[in-house]
């Protein structure tokens, strides 16, 4: 039996020990997710997290009866008869089509398709446990209820569960939102607007350093820098097709005179445009076109969450126009660069996605293309040996894609690069470029964010390092603290010195202890603090402290400033 099924059973186990605690309760959804599951409730009284071990409480002594799961198929009169007090309830039973699956587990029921475990002595009584309650709009859409959502987490032994709370907790360290307020990072301010965040300085140094390296890395490889607006016509986007199979992640047009804009959730089209400004021929081919652009994306402010799931957000975007026969090598060096990317960031494991078309589904585009392109982008992975998982239905409206994941330090798998063949937009632009023979031929355009979202990107590395950032990522790479007044003009020289040779240097001159300095420097997690004396000002040298290590010693300052160019240069 599939632990699914077990966490989906607890589900209904949880609205049942709601139900007899809290007469009353009008009941939502209860799905099974990822780890755990979680139950909607509109309840008569509000929660706390205090209340959380008497509904544990209950749901075990329910286990312990031996409950049975009853399916029974009923129709739509029956089911809202059944469910005439449950005003959610009937919301879904007025949407749904046909008969109504039911379950029954002892004195509760629920609409569901199943499937459940045969009765409740197939659920471990250690292998679950209740984690936290939060609010949640019915369906996800902020204009309906805010109802109550209580979440648990299940496995299969105690142990798995143990080790996951664990995991859970060393996570819980690392959220990136709480180490980008404590690292004076990032804000969201509720009035300028959710899901759209501020950089502060630091985070702004972070994210400048961020992109410097990446686009330096792609004008090394042939990729030509541009530019384009944060809004453009509707009719461009009703062109390239985002108006028919994107609307719904867009924002709604804006009239400006005559005409309708839309602020942009793609750079793509622009890119088009840029490619169509001239007259193209082979011999310009492959054109490899690169920005840092801003798009912004409709998302409910149920799923916003941090830097990871924002509205507005910045992309290492490219677009690759090629012919067919410098498709395959495009692809390769695109692999290569994607891994140099990532790893130069210290991602060491990746496992990747091939995210194919559903048959069934709604794509532009004849069955040759799609078959081309996802054959495409097989074939260069075996070449690469990169072993990858065939996801049908996963595709863009406009091709399929390549996803890397992520592993990060603790475990946890983060989609950050995608890779995208499309046959598609050439065709719905009118793009061609002039073959040897003169004649007009259709390039293959690869669409490819390597960083993915730099919002997200950042998120994820903060999470990563625990906000320890690497030296070279550092906003602040070198804090420098004097031990007393006169020892504040050799502090400052150490300071413009390490400036000049390009490090981000703070002189803590200020009148406070040397330890409240170097515990501020702890907190910020900045990776080196030189602390200077008697004797190091009349040696010209530096007591150096390292982050995670301490103490290391007294150093020459040319000495130093040798160990910081090195690591620097290995990007550590």
């Amino acid at each position: 039996m599939k632990i699914e099924t077990k966490r989906h059973s607890l589900s209904h186990i949880l609205a049942a020990a709601v139900q007899e605690l809290f007469p009353g309760t009008k009941f939502g959804i209860g799905p099974a997710i990822e780890n755990g599951f979680y139950y909607d409730f509109d309840l008569p009284e509000s929660l706390n997290p205090g209340d959380l071990p008497k509904i544990e409480e209950k749901m075990k002594e329910l286990i312990k009866k031996n409950i049975v799961f009853k399916k029974k198929v009923v129709s739509k009169k029956e089911a809202k008869k059944l469910f005439k007090d449950q005003l959610y309830k009937l919301e879904l039973i007025n949407e749904a089509r046909g008969k109504i699956s039911i379950y029954e587990s002892g004195d509760f029921v629920d609409l569901c398709k199943g499937p459940h475990v045969r009765s409740t002595k197939q659920i471990n009584l250690e292998g679950f446990c209740l984690t936290k309650i939060a609010g949640a709009y019915w369906k996800g859409n902020e204009k309906n209820p805010m109802l109550t959502r209580i979440y648990g987490i299940a496995f299969e032994t105690k142990k798995e569960l143990k080790d996951f709370l664990k995991l859970q907790e060393e996570a819980e360290k690392r959220d990136h939102r709480l180490l980008g307020k404590k690292l004076e990072l990032f804000i969201i301010d509720e009035e300028f607007g959710r899901g759209l965040p501020l950089w502060l300085p630091k985070g702004a140094i972070l994210r400048k350093e961020i992109m410097d390296f990446a686009l330096e890395a792609y004008i090394k490889r042939g990729y030509q820098l541009v530019a384009t607006p944060h809004i453009a016509n509707l009719n461009l986007w009703k062109r390239s097709g985002h108006w028919d199979f994107y609307r719904e992640n867009m924002y709604p047009p804006m009239k400006i005179e005559d005409e309708d804009f839309m602020i942009k959730p793609m750079n793509c089209p622009g890119h088009v445009k840029i490619y169509n400004s001239k007259l193209r021929s082979y011999k310009d081919l492959p054109l490899r076109f690169t920005e840092m652009g801003a798009v912004y994306r409709y998302e409910k402010s149920g799923v916003l969450h941090g830097l990871t799931r924002v509205r507005g957000f910045t992309q290492d975007d490219a677009h690759i126009f090629c012919t067919p026969e410098q498709l395959h090598s495009e692809l390769l060096a695109m692999i290569d660069l994607t891994l140099y990317i990532l790893k130069s960031f210290g991602f060491k494991e990746f496992k990747v996605r091939l995210s194919a078309r559903d048959p069934k589904g709604k794509y532009l585009g004849s069955d040759k293309i799609w078959n081309l392109a996802e054959r495409a982008l097989g074939n260069v992975l075996k070449e690469k040996k990169l072993s990858y998982h065939l996801y049908p239905g996963e595709a863009v409206f406009y091709g399929p894609k390549i996803d890397f994941l992520v592993k990060d330090a603790i475990g946890r798998e983060w989609q950050l690069t995608t890779i995208q063949v499309d046959f598609n937009f050439p065709e719905r632009f009118e793009m061609y470029y002039i073959d040897k023979k003169g004649k007009k031929k259709r390039p293959i355009m690869i669409h490819r964010a390597l960083l993915g979202s730099l919002e997200r990107f950042i998120g994820v590395l903060l999470e990563h390092y625990a906000g320890a950032l690497p030296l070279w990522l550092s906003p602040i790479q070198i804090s420098v603290i004097p031990v007393g007044s006169r020892h504040r003009k050799y502090a400052k020289e150490i300071g413009k010195t390490l400036e000049g040779k390009g490090l981000r240097v703070e002189v803590r001159d200020e009148a406070e202890t040397v330890s409240k300095k170097i515990r501020d420097g702890e907190i910020q997690k900045i990776p080196y603090m030189l602390v200077v004396g008697d004797k190091e000002t009349k040696t010209k040298s530096v007591r150096v402290r390292q982050r995670g290590k301490g103490d290391i010693g007294v150093l020459k300052l040319e000495k130093f400033i040798e160990k910081v160019e090195k690591q620097i240069e290995k990007k550590l």
